[in-house]
């Protein structure tokens, strides 16, 4: 905003700005009213991000309350990209909620609702957050992108979304918000028909939803994230969403990514991939069974990218080799704690050739054998990807 001055060291040697660029003497007596206009041009406060800290609990610097009263007095309605960004304090995200709750004259197009660590909104008050919340969602008429991750957001809150922003909204973006339920996602799918990218937990995914989002009203789905969490085993008991409504969303939307990020432990994955499923993205956080693996490589065809945190100590080269030889549109492999033959991994980059654009393997995850060592698999890799290649080595420090 308005004019930069600096000067900028190099070898010691002072670099002095163009004269084009230096500071007129005429603007040491610039009026102090013209100041104040160019402060207050509209343009200037179409995009904003407040940070809201707490002195104790973050090592941010806070916007200064005279300036988020300057704001909610004066630019409210000029607001269109709007971020809160705030600690794990719960003063924070109440005062996050309290700004929300002023923004009775605004047009905001996007808003994005971000802790930096974990509870922060969780915390707050369901009803003070909703009550915040709905009140940008009646006065914006126009969002077109949510993000409203971990917060107490409920279905109410998003029937009055829908109620005023149906004809608007593109991307919504509410992973771990325990209260909203299946009922209240249908909703927005239902009725939010320009709807592209959607981000959610799987247990408010279901059959209804998929066949909502393919709907012909429906525009084509470009994103769909799901985050399949657990914290504690054998708490939570995961449903199966059937073939023919995975089939509807990919008919409708063949360009579609299908991403899903698993934090499960091993004895709970029996839901998953027992049928043809289209996910294109997958990143197993925690360790995954060979068996899991094995269902992955017959019933992914789709998939574009897999990353696996852990398995084991039991080699995967028949799992990978089914993998390059079933999932044609494979071009990211990432592995962490596992296992894979020398010859067993050549044998699954040999498959997959060029196409594999991105390969991040620790060197610890590569078992020397009878036909290849360490030494050698680099030159190996290197020559079937078409590129130079060497495995990840962990640091030494």
């Amino acid at each position: 905003m308005g004019w930069m001055f600096r000067h900028q060291k190099s070898a010691g040697v002072r670099q002095e700005l163009p004269h084009s660029l230096e500071r007129p003497a005429v603007l040491e007596n610039f009026p102090k009213a013209l100041w104040n206009e160019v402060f207050h041009i509209p343009d200037l406060w179409r995009k904003f991000e407040f940070e809201l800290t707490q002195p104790a609990t973050s090592y941010l610097k806070s916007t200064h309350p005279d300036l988020i009263q300057q704001i909610i007095k004066r630019h409210a309605n000029h607001l269109q990209y709007v971020s809160f960004k705030v600690d794990s304090s719960t003063e924070s995200a109440e005062a996050a909620c309290d700004i929300l709750s002023q923004l009775v004259n605004c047009s905001i197009k996007t808003l994005g609702l971000i802790s930096t660590a974990k509870p922060s909104f969780m915390n707050v008050c369901k009803t003070h957050f909703a009550s915040a919340l709905t009140v940008v969602f009646i006065n914006s008429k126009s969002l077109s992108s949510i993000k409203i991750d971990d917060t107490p957001v409920d279905d109410p809150s998003l029937k009055v979304l829908v109620a005023n922003n149906s004809d608007t909204l593109k991307l919504l973006k509410m992973s771990s918000c325990p209260h909203v339920s299946p009922a209240g996602i249908l909703c927005v799918a239902d009725q939010c028909h320009g709807l592209r990218e959607l981000a959610l937990n799987y247990y408010i995914l279901s059959d209804e939803l998929l066949l909502a989002l393919s709907s012909e009203k429906h525009v084509n789905l470009e994103h769909l994230r799901i985050d399949v969490v657990s914290e504690n085993p054998g708490q939570v008991e995961f449903h199966t969403i059937k073939k023919q409504s995975w089939d509807a969303l990919v008919k409708h939307s063949p360009k579609v990514n299908i991403v899903m990020y698993f934090f499960l432990y091993e004895e709970e994955f029996d839901a998953f991939f027992r049928e043809e499923t289209p996910v294109t993205h997958l990143y197993f956080g925690r360790a995954v069974s060979k068996a899991m693996l094995g269902r992955i490589g017959m019933n992914c065809p789709r998939l574009i990218e897999l990353v696996v945190c852990a398995n084991g100590l039991q080699p995967l080269d028949d799992e990978l080799i089914c993998i390059a030889e079933r999932c044609k549109n494979l071009t990211a492999m990432g592995l962490g704690e596992c296992e894979v033959t020398c010859r067993g991994f050549i044998e699954f980059v040999k498959m997959c050739g060029g196409r594999l654009t991105q390969l991040s393997i620790m060197e610890e995850v590569l078992i020397p054998d009878n036909d290849y060592n360490l030494d050698q698999i680099h030159s190996e890799v290197s020559k079937h990807l078409g590129r130079m290649w060497f495995p990840d080595m962990m640091p030494t420090w």
